[in-house]
């Protein structure tokens, strides 16, 4: 009778175990996606910040420009200038942006890929609670039998 008892026992601590990696897996899945959001973040501050600094750099140039007496407006080699900064700035902020968009994607597989196997260590745990039950009941059998 006692194995059976035993059995009952070990069988529910085996599933408490499985619950408990299941939530732990929750947990550090809510905390991947919570880093995912300040990723989001952090991107779109790197993009403000580049364009901030595009729009400083490119005032700074043009009284550059005309302190020199270069006519900004009509200066084909100014204007030339001008125009690539602002290319480079938006390739600069493009790839920002698709480098925040990848480790963003990368955050949210790492977040199903933890829930997934959260799920999968408490099913686990429910096989290795039904073996355990299993095995008392035979155990008990063999020994009422006997």
């Amino acid at each position: 009778m006692w194995q059976l008892a035993f059995a009952a026992v070990g069988a529910m601590g085996q599933m408490a175990a499985g619950q408990a990696a299941q939530d732990a897996a929750e947990l550090d899945a809510f905390n991947i996606e919570t880093q995912r959001e300040m990723s989001k973040v952090e991107a779109a501050q790197r993009h403000n910040d580049r364009l901030e600094q595009y729009n400083m750099n490119r005032k700074a140039n043009i009284a550059a420009f005309y302190a020199s007496g270069a006519d900004v407006r009509m200066d084909k080699s100014v204007g030339a200038f001008l125009k690539r900064q602002q290319e480079i700035a938006t390739e600069d902020t493009k790839r920002s942006d698709l480098m925040g968009m990848f480790e963003q994607m990368k955050l949210t597989q790492q977040a199903t890929s933890t829930r997934i196997e959260g799920r999968a260590r408490k099913q686990a745990a429910m096989i290795s609670a039904f073996s355990t039950l299993t095995k008392g009941i035979s155990d008990y059998q063999d020994t009422r039998g006997t």
